[in-house]
């Protein structure tokens, strides 16, 4: 009893450092859904071709998004579910600006009984910090209908 009392701090310290390490995985637990980072979100797109769901809104999407993301806004998820369900047993990766409608649009899809849904953690917020590109609906409108370079002959 006496070494509790004269190293208290100590204690506190070693239980604090111990919960601070075993909260990203408690995190990760509490929703039946992994947090991916950027680095492990690009692995899961290369490795298992996983879909690209963002559920920001028409604006943010447009202003710029992950390429090949396929663009359902939240509120019109529950909705538009039907679309998705050939992807049902796919890998899914869900993203927004922060990370908290794309957790959102996660619960959304495990209660439709999606069964590899990802949350990107952070969003596209994070993805642009670990400079990772982005495509904007402009850019991808300009792909679409630029014409066929013309032959040059000399």
């Amino acid at each position: 009893m006496e070494f509790i009392k004269n190293n208290i701090l100590l204690i506190g310290l070693v239980l604090g450092s111990g919960l601070m390490l075993l909260w990203p995985g408690v995190k990760k637990s509490a929703s039946g859904v992994p947090n991916l980072s950027p680095a492990e979100a690009v692995t899961l797109i290369n490795r298992s071709n996983a879909v690209v769901l963002d559920v920001r809104d028409a604006a943010e999407f447009a202003a710029g998004h992950i390429a090949e993301a396929k663009h359902i806004a939240l509120d019109d998820l529950p909705a538009k579910l039907n679309e998705l369900k050939k992807y049902q047993n796919k890998a899914v990766l869900v993203n927004c600006q922060r990370g908290t409608r794309s957790a959102k649009a996660c619960e959304i899809l495990r209660k439709a009984e999606f069964t590899q849904v990802n949350n990107l953690q952070g969003g596209l917020d994070a993805w642009l910090n670990a400079k990772l590109p982005v495509v904007t609906s402009q850019s991808s409108a300009k792909k679409a209908t630029a014409k066929p370079a013309e032959k040059v002959e000399g």
